[in-house]
């Protein structure tokens, strides 16, 4: 596992000795990265269930201003914090239950949902971003998840955009529409 491109290209990162946590495969990282080039410059990142950090360190490497890495396990920060400091990064770290961190962070631009398939937490994030309302208007969700989970309609603003099929894996991108300005 490898970051892509950017100020950390080709740094190695660090993974947990346990596998309770899932990286996402470079295939798919790819994509995902693809699919957002042109909106990482300047962006105020969450990298929820964050895993090893690759999402938000590639996101760093690229030029976002800034990242969170927010997970409930201690190994899984340790292993965040281990990375940022070997790709010369630097981000917030936050050991907490991503939900319940959802309920008292400010505002991002870009938010990564990679959650532990197959217990529901997908949903329930993203009624939690809404419910707080974190995503700054013209901002971006990539959710990552099993081929057969579907998210469910969000409310306006809210809109579930395009998904995309590697396998048996899935990024759904969602986001926040930008207030209509009146002309006149």
């Amino acid at each position: 596992m490898r970051v892509i491109t950017g100020t950390a290209r080709g740094r190695r990162l660090y993974e947990p000795s346990n596998m309770d946590i899932r990286p996402t495969t470079g295939l798919v990282k790819e994509s995902l990265f693809n699919i957002i080039q042109f909106d990482l410059e300047g962006r105020r990142v969450l990298d929820l269930f964050a895993g090893t950090g690759q999402l938000g360190i590639e996101a760093l490497s690229r030029g976002a201003k800034s990242a969170v890495f927010v997970d409930e396990s201690l190994e899984a920060i340790k292993t965040v914090r281990a990375n940022l400091e070997h790709c010369k990064l630097s981000g917030e770290t936050v050991r907490e239950n991503a939900l319940t961190y959802l309920s008292h962070c400010g505002k991002f631009d870009l938010i990564f949902l990679d959650p532990p398939y197959a217990q529901g937490l997908l949903d329930k994030a993203l009624q939690k971003i809404i419910q707080f309302d974190i995503l700054s208007n013209g901002g971006i969700i990539i959710c990552e998840t099993d081929i057969k989970t579907e998210v469910l309609p969000l409310s306006e603003p809210y809109f579930v955009g395009r998904e995309y099929k590697y396998g048996k894996v899935k990024l759904i991108s969602c986001g926040k529409r930008s207030p209509q300005v009146a002309e006149g």
